[in-house]
């Protein structure tokens, strides 16, 4: 039987911190939904179609050396009403700090009186990626900085172009 875990986000860009959520779960998974956030209120850098290219670019080849599908989609409602809709039992969620933590155990909980079948596991953030935040890499980027330490370097180069200064 194929388990299945669902990991949302905005991805906005795809940091070296959601490799480090995506590479624990492959511990607890079979395959990995990777589901993008599309909400009417955010405006993203990045289209959702660009978001999903770059997580299969540099999520893929992680995941296949573990033995783990992948499969990018979007969405725009409940991430327990995605995880049924893709047969994920499992929620999995990267924690950086208590304030992480204190979110994300709200969330969980939330989530489990909503869909008691789906639980929500989370994983601790590995030290050297503990400080990254997609937030920071955008505000870094947009100022001309080097994002190459927090983002893989697809990702990297992708930011470069899109703040290219004129």
């Amino acid at each position: 039987m194929t388990r299945t875990a669902l990991y949302t986000g905005s991805f906005d860009p795809v940091t070296d911190g959601h490799l480090d959520v995506l590479r624990q779960a492959c511990s607890v998974a079979d395959k990995i939904v990777v589901a993008i956030g599309v909400h009417s209120s955010k405006a993203p850098i990045f289209s959702a179609e660009e978001r999903a290219e770059m997580l299969r670019a540099v999520c893929g080849p992680v995941l296949q050396a573990r033995g783990v599908e992948l499969e990018v989609v979007t969405f725009n409602d409940l991430a327990v009403d995605a995880a049924k809709r893709h047969g994920a039992s499992l929620i999995v969620r990267g924690l950086r700090d208590g304030t992480d933590f204190d979110y994300e155990i709200q969330m969980a909980s939330m989530n489990s009186t909503m869909a008691p079948d789906i639980q929500t596991l989370f994983f601790p953030a590995s030290p050297p990626v503990r400080p990254i935040t997609a937030t920071l890499v955008r505000q870094i980027a947009a100022m001309g900085g080097d994002v190459s330490a927090f983002v893989p370097g697809l990702v990297a180069e992708r930011l470069k172009a899109r703040f290219k200064r004129s």
